[in-house]
């Protein structure tokens, strides 16, 4: 491993992701954070534009002919209190869309995202005799939304910018640092969050018979919901339908006249999402009309993720690139996934495969050699957990390195883009895209 395939945690580098760790941002506010990307990526020799869906930040590096290669990182943090006890801890507050003054904290990892994303725009930058084609740098807001990825592509992303050949990213997980984990095909589950108001009529509790009860609604809801994956669902498939909120009035002695439920469904294929979705909303009005309810009841999506799906080839060639910088010994699969990514978003819209891969982050101190099953997982602070703090020292230079090494996996100098396939006129290889299973998306519209 070369000092320039995995630099050294730098000072500087050090800084920047404690300052960017101490001023998070909720999604679709992170303008701070975009100032700070803005004016790094400019410093060296991207070209910048910011405000691209709201509060992104694409950064351009033309470098002769060959390719174009994205590679992305989120921005955004969560309304989740710090108790990391770090000296740089985050202590910031932020009003989120709901107007509900909230702590805000990177208890998800974006902070080390943005920071690998910069350290690698600055080895690239400063080595372009390693690599030839176009980087498209995009930091991108909101993706604890579920919405980030799609307000770039909705603010012409693909228009405005060079198209890319291939859509590189990495999340942060709580694997070992100093691995790297991906799986092809369907890697990361299709997430929806739901919103259901069921309305009924309100009345003292003395006098149950003026009422239509919201609560028993409610309740007969959430029951008849658990059958869905148990009854509707086939076994060889999977789903996850959880209720995760029920809220129903305030007294004791008096009967609410709404209740309101909010609930997640995972899963991985689109045909099972549609049909868990479908029923959801036949069990809420079934539980209505059986009530005699006012009216039917209101359902709000309020996120959705699709599935993430990596393409399996170019999966692959990424990996042989790891495998030649860090050994096949530190790269695993853990199959999929049921956590979710807007990041698919992004190759099915431009027509790319993607390859994206999990970064170990998590001290290695905490595992067994070569255990990483669910047991060994339970002592390790997760993603979102107030206690999230990444071993800093392996993952930030283990991140910069693998996308450093992957953008150069896929824009090798000109003389071996020449051996494999002239550039187009607009800036495309001629070369065939990558052989094997569609780009993302391209199996299940979502």
């Amino acid at each position: 491993m070369t000092a320039l395939e995995r630099p050294r945690l730098d000072r500087a580098l050090r800084e920047l992701y404690q300052d960017l760790h101490r001023h998070p941002e909720l999604g679709f506010q992170e303008h701070r954070t975009a100032a700070v990307v803005s004016k790094t990526l400019t410093g060296l020799g991207f070209q910048v534009t910011t405000d691209v869906g709201g509060t992104g930040v694409v950064g351009v590096l033309s470098n002769g002919r060959g390719r174009t290669a994205l590679l992305r990182a989120a921005m955004d943090g969560l309304p989740v209190k710090e108790e990391t006890g770090l000296d740089y801890a985050s202590t910031d507050t932020m009003r989120d869309a709901r107007g509900t003054l909230v702590p805000v904290s990177h208890a998800c990892g974006h902070d080390l995202h943005m920071t690998c994303l910069l350290g690698a725009a600055r080895v690239l930058s400063a080595d372009r005799s390693s690599w030839s084609g176009a980087l498209v740098l995009v930091f991108q807001p909101a993706e604890e939304l579920g919405a980030g990825a799609q307000a770039m592509v909705d603010d012409m992303l693909f228009g405005r910018f060079p198209v890319p050949d291939v859509v590189l990213g990495q999340h942060v997980a709580p694997l070992p640092a100093g691995t790297i984990a991906a799986h092809p095909g369907a890697a990361y589950a299709s997430s929806d969050s739901l919103r259901v108001r069921l309305v009924g009529k309100g009345a003292h509790g003395s006098m149950p018979q003026d009422s239509i009860d919201p609560v028993v609604m409610a309740a007969e809801t959430v029951l008849r919901l658990q059958t869905i994956i148990s009854r509707e669902i086939p076994s060889t498939e999977t789903a996850v339908l959880t209720v995760g909120s029920i809220h129903a009035g305030d007294a004791a002695d008096v009967i609410p006249g709404e209740a309101e439920l909010q609930l997640n469904i995972r899963s991985y294929d689109q045909a099972v999402r549609q049909h868990v979705l479908d029923s959801v909303e036949r069990i809420a009005r079934a539980a209505a009309e059986m009530a005699g309810a006012p009216e039917p009841p209101v359902i709000t999506r309020t996120e959705g993720f699709p599935v993430v799906v990596n393409d399996r080839s170019a999966l692959e060639r990424t990996l042989r690139g790891f495998a030649g910088w860090i050994g096949e010994d530190r790269i695993v699969d853990p199959g999929a996934g049921a956590g979710s990514e807007d990041v698919g978003i992004l190759a099915t819209n431009a027509g790319a495969p993607l390859a994206f891969w999990l970064l170990g982050a998590a001290d290695p101190s905490l595992f067994t050699a070569g255990d990483l099953s669910g047991p060994a997982l339970q002592h390790v602070p997760s993603n979102h957990s107030p206690a999230y703090a990444p071993a800093v020292e392996i993952a930030l230079p283990m991140g910069v390195g693998a996308l450093v090494t992957a953008a150069k996996t896929w824009l090798p100098p000109v003389r071996s883009t020449v051996a494999h396939g002239r550039a187009a006129p607009n800036g495309r290889s001629t070369e065939s895209r990558v052989a094997g299973e569609p780009a993302n998306g391209a199996v299940r519209q979502l």
